[in-house]
């Protein structure tokens, strides 16, 4: 489960690396298992992207972000669950929106709206998705649906 953070004010995490490792041969069961141990771990992001390497072989580049700190745990975590023989990391900087919530009242259940803020403006928004996933599958009614209502209350207030 992805670490949450509650950033009450726009700021610039100094601190940051990007981590990223090549893979073609491992399984995407393997790839699942990898991302939940990583954030359990406290990285703050992970994602994977196709790719074609050497010999044309397809693969998979499996990238972390997280704070420097938390380097030595990634890289365990990353030479004891994958198949890789090494690992590259960037130093960077993540400009980060204050992050505020707005709570929409549905006829299904209250939903969280996060709010991202750009110099004190609203400039991001977006439903909870786990709220809109419990009341879909509580309502039995289609995702799109919850978000669609969702978005319509908002857009109201």
């Amino acid at each position: 489960m992805p670490h949450q953070f509650s950033h009450t004010e726009e700021h610039v995490d100094k601190d940051m690396v990007k981590m990223e490792v090549n893979l073609d041969d491992i399984s995407g069961e393997w790839l699942g298992y990898v991302m939940d141990q990583l954030f359990e771990a406290g990285a703050n992001d992970v994602f994977y992207t196709p790719i074609y390497m050497k010999k044309n072989r397809p693969g998979v580049m499996l990238q972390v972000l997280c704070d420097q700190k938390m380097i030595i745990r990634m890289k365990e975590i990353l030479f004891a669950e994958t198949t890789t023989l090494g690992i590259r990391y960037y130093p960077l900087s993540v400009h980060r929106l204050a992050r505020t919530f707005y709570h929409v009242q549905t006829e299904w259940g209250d939903v969280t709206v996060k709010q991202g803020l750009h110099n004190g403006e609203i400039v991001q928004s977006a439903p909870e998705y786990e709220d809109c996933r419990k009341i879909a599958k509580d309502h039995n009614i289609p995702l799109k649906e919850v978000y669609q209502r969702v978005w319509e209350l908002y857009s109201k207030k």
